[in-house]
């Protein structure tokens, strides 16, 4: 066990599930089963989490929710999306206001499928994360930067488009293929060959009687 994993806390949070997940997650952390045994807490706070830890789908409402709170955490962090609904959708993927799993949102380090989740699953993939979290922190250390293990963060066309972004895309389509710049320098290279040069008409002199 790694300086990284020797205490990891971890962030839940309910995307858009039945809460048969969050009730197994929460079971999870009971003495039952007693998830805390070793050293992972639960925390509310993403700036002190390392685990990100969703259950339920990513849909139009919550999809910038759940990128905030992933960009709010420190690296390195682990994203570990619990029941198939986090996972791809599950039952509710081909609803109108479904965008799909975790992973239509922020990078997804480990998958841990069911419906519900079961809290042995759930174990598993939290300390699964924990040795991803160790591996991230060597790369970080080594320099090599917060790679991702899992699968990178997908394009999302049905996602909601920052202002901003959606305004620099909208001038750029209205600016014209041309430029003054680009007409003078096509004007100081000169005709081109097969090509007839076009004569400037002359100034008109002026002529006075005397």
């Amino acid at each position: 066990m790694g300086y990284a994993s020797k205490s990891p806390w971890l962030i839940h949070y309910d995307g858009s599930s039945c809460n048969g997940c969050d009730i197994e997650v929460l079971d999870s952390l009971m003495p039952l089963y007693d998830l805390e045994r070793f050293g992972i807490i639960n925390t509310g706070n993403p700036k002190h989490a390392d685990i990100f830890l969703v259950t339920g789908s990513v849909n139009h409402q919550n999809i910038n929710v759940v990128k905030h709170i992933y960009e709010q955490m420190m690296e390195p962090k682990v994203v570990v999306a619990c029941g198939i609904c986090a996972c791809t959708g599950g039952v509710f993927r081909d609803c109108y206001n479904i965008i799909g799993g975790v992973d239509k949102a922020i990078p997804v380090d480990v998958y841990a499928p069911g419906c519900a989740v079961r809290p042995e699953t759930i174990i598993d993939a939290v300390l699964k994360a924990v040795e991803i979290l160790d591996e991230k922190a060597k790369r970080l250390a080594a320099g090599e930067g917060p790679a991702t293990i899992g699968k990178p963060m997908p394009e999302t066309p049905n996602a909601p488009v920052d202002e901003r972004h959606a305004a620099a895309e909208t001038t750029a389509d209205a600016a014209p293929t041309g430029s003054k710049a680009d007409a003078r320098a096509k004007a100081a290279e000169g005709p081109k060959a097969g090509e007839a040069k076009t004569e400037q008409p002359a100034a008109a002199t002026k002529q006075t009687n005397e």
